[in-house]
């Protein structure tokens, strides 16, 4: 396996890393952006009040985008698999 090889395995994999995990997170920091300004509008400062709609909201990102995430690491397997005979040598 060549150096350039490898780089370019490593560069997918973040790649994919950043493409599977982004829905998630912009909508943790969406949703605390949200609840944060109606906190500061109704000067209610409770720290525990972000988690559970940080966390519904997590949770129907994850249901909602589960198939492409799935169809998107089973690609890179996949592609990742059939590379391997050449990596050997």
């Amino acid at each position: 396996m060549t150096a350039t090889l490898a780089i370019e395995l490593v560069r997918q994999a973040v790649m994919l890393t950043l493409l599977v995990g982004a829905p998630l997170l912009l909508t943790a920091l969406l949703v605390g952006v949200v609840v944060s300004l109606l906190q500061a509008v109704t000067q209610v400062q409770e720290q525990t009040l972000t988690f559970l709609p940080k966390l519904l909201a997590m949770g129907a990102v994850l249901l909602a985008a589960m198939p492409f995430m799935l169809r998107q690491l089973v690609e890179y397997l996949t592609t990742l698999l059939r590379t391997l005979p050449s990596l050997a040598q």
